[in-house]
Parts: structure tokens; sequence; C-alpha cells
């Protein structure tokens, strides 16, 4: 599987850039996954379904599984986080795999940045940081896209990845 990473402060403009190119990519017909880290406790779940009242009762993994889906739901319980390498083993084949987040891992990034949080560019410290997708013009000795060019992105992870 090829790997692509879309990094960023909070409020970057990440989740918008990878839904972007997430129908990007599926509309030049490939296989498109995601893997998206959030930094707090999440859930997926209703609470009070019979699949949340499983994990309540004490299930390590709950598979729920449907004609339309199937989700596993894996309690780490004080276990560790897995890493990203031992997340991308549970993916099914795909010809990309987008990542949003997981800044420090080392896969290729496109960094989001949205001139208006305030945030400093990741970057100018960060050989993994390919380009950068602002929405304000930036000098750079990387390439510089423009947010919303989710077809000049789309090109350019392609090219760097021989897709």
């Amino acid at each position: 599987m090829k790997l692509y990473g879309v990094t960023g402060w909070k409020n970057a403009g990440k989740t918008g850039l990878v839904e972007r190119l997430v129908a990007e990519f599926t509309a030049r017909g490939l296989t498109v996954s995601t893997v998206k880290h959030a930094h707090q406790s999440f859930d997926v779940d209703r609470p009070g379904a019979d699949s949340d009242r499983h994990r309540a009762a004490g299930a390590h993994e709950v598979l729920l599984a449907s004609s339309n889906r199937v989700a596993l739901l894996t309690e780490l319980r004080g276990a560790p986080e897995p890493p990203l390498a031992e997340l991308l083993t549970r993916l099914a084949p795909a010809d990309l795999v987008l990542i949003e987040g997981y800044k420090r891992d080392a896969h290729p990034k496109i960094e989001a940045h949205r001139a208006a949080a305030g945030n400093p560019l990741i970057a100018p410290d960060d050989p993994t940081i390919r380009a950068v997708a602002s929405d304000a013009p930036l000098a750079l000795e990387r390439p510089v896209f423009d947010l919303d060019d989710t077809n000049a992105i789309a090109d350019f992870i392609a090219a760097e990845l021989g897709l």
C-alpha cells in the first residue's frame, strides 16, 4: 500500500483536505482507505446500543457487521495506543492510504495550514513534509499549494507515489 499523510495543527483544514482528496482519488479509479489520529477519547458507538453494552461488559473487541458496513471496535483498557505501522496491518489492501495526523511518523506528508489559526508551520523543521497546502502565500523551499486546489495537490501526491 502507498501511504501519504495530511498533517498540521488543529483547525488547519486537514479533515476537509483529506475528504476532498479521497473523493478526487476515488474519481480517478483508485481504492482509498484512511487512518485518522484522534488525540482525545472518542466513541463511534451509540450509548446503550448492543455493541456498546458488549464493550461496557468488558469485551476487548466488538465486531459489528451488517449488509452496509463492518466496524471493529477495540478497547485498549490501559494498554498503549498501537503504533501507526501496526494499525496499517489491519487495513484491507488499497491503492492509497491517506493518513490524517500522525505528525511524528516517517511517512511522506503534506501540511495543511490556515493563516487565521495563527500556528507556526511544521514544515521548515520536518523533512517528511514534502509540501504545504495553505490559504495564504508562503515562501518555502518546498512546493506550496492553495489549500483548496485539490486537483493540484492530488497530482503532486500521485507523482510522489508513482500512482
